[in-house]
């Protein structure tokens, strides 16, 4: 028989090679690498019958059993690894291109009857006050869900354990998978807005407290808000996507109501973080608002110290304009020069201080007038 012919990646994109793959090769090709293996398991109604340690250990498993259903969970796999699933599910490019550079938005996209699912799970770092935002890749088929995770949340080993504790549940097949993968990461998200919801509590405390720091604070939690918006606005539609497919894909009426009640989740998370954006908005107006009040009642204070400062300028101006007076008749008398004839006179002594006098008079009903002294 002529060895099935696997896939490559060559500059991203996925090519065929040109000669066969010998057993030897194939073999290595399913082996998992050191650490992005996390587990594998195949179902068969409900009950785990095989652990296979590597992905051909899987697939042969998997074909052992009639009715089976196979769970591999990989963290960040390398692109050998995706080659060989594409290979053996016939995984479309595109999806294993998307799986293998990450950084996608969630989306649920359909190739043939196999669906190609990434979220993005949230949690709430109560350390640090800010949200981390993970991906995880979902391929979905008639037997068989492999898991990409490229963060260490959502815990899939968590769910893994809740829904093998659940036979009726987990016998529903990849589906039943799908549901449970969802319901955890939609669950994930109560912790965030509770979190989320915190933060904006002790920002509207802040604003009224004057500290300069609240609007770095409510830009920054703006962001988180907006990034969550990204995570789970999508969602909506995706799980609307499933919903239309009950009746094309025999979905168990079971299973519809759980997926259901996930989107009702949905939506309230939505909800929520609408009225969190709108609310910072709302913040940050009142912020700018405060701070220029306290700029304005600023500038006021200084205004008034500055008039004050003026109105003492003015008095000493005044006052020092007075004493110039008499003193500069006093000095220009005082220089005693014999060609003075002022200094003859009999009543000179008497003129020059009414002199000084007048002057004095004069200057200082000038200045009150205007309201210099």
């Amino acid at each position: 028989m002529t060895p099935r012919r696997r896939r490559r990646f060559d500059s991203g994109l996925l090519v065929l090679p040109t000669d066969p793959i010998d057993a030897r090769n194939r073999d290595r090709l399913g082996e998992p690498g050191p650490h992005s293996l996390v587990d594998s398991a195949v179902y068969v109604a409900g009950e785990r019958v095989g652990a296979p340690k590597t992905l051909a250990e899987t697939y042969a498993e998997l074909s052992a059993h009639e009715h089976a259903v196979a769970w591999i969970g990989l963290y960040r796999p390398d692109a050998r690894e995706l080659t060989s699933l594409a290979a053996e599910f016939g995984l479309h490019d595109l999806a294993i291109e998307d799986a293998v550079l990450a950084h996608q938005r969630p989306k649920l996209e359909r190739y043939g009857d196999t669906l190609f699912v990434v979220l993005r799970p949230a949690r709430y770092v109560d350390s640090e006050e800010e949200v981390e935002f993970g991906e995880v890749h979902l391929f979905v088929g008639r037997n068989f869900v492999v898991t990409v995770r490229h963060s260490e949340a959502p815990d899939l080993g968590a769910v893994r354990r809740r829904l093998e504790g659940d036979h009726e549940l987990l016998a529903l097949g990849a589906e039943a998978i799908l549901y449970a993968i969802l319901d955890s990461v939609v669950d994930g998200y109560a912790p965030v807005v509770a979190g989320l919801e915190n933060d904006i509590d002790e920002i509207e405390t802040e604003i009224f407290t004057g500290d300069p720091k609240v609007s770095r604070r409510i830009y920054e939690l703006t962001r988180e808000v907006i990034e969550f918006q990204r995570a789970t606005r999508p969602l909506v539609a995706m799980l609307h996507a499933l919903t239309a497919g009950f009746a094309k894909y025999g979905t168990d009426e079971e299973l519809q109501r759980y997926l259901r009640d996930v989107a009702d989740h949905v939506t309230q998370v939505i909800e929520q973080v609408d009225g969190f954006r709108q609310l910072l908005s709302e913040l940050l107006t009142v912020n700018a608002t405060l701070v220029a009040q306290a700029q304005n009642e600023e500038m006021k204070n200084l205004a008034l110290a500055s008039n004050v400062q003026n109105d003492e300028v003015k008095r000493i101006s005044a006052w020092a304009a007075i004493f110039f007076a008499p003193t500069l008749i006093a000095a220009v008398y005082g220089m005693n020069f014999q060609h003075m004839p002022e200094l003859g006179w009999q009543h000179g002594y008497a003129f020059a201080l009414a002199l000084m006098v007048g002057i004095c008079v004069a200057l200082y009903v000038a200045f009150r007038r205007r309201d210099w002294l």
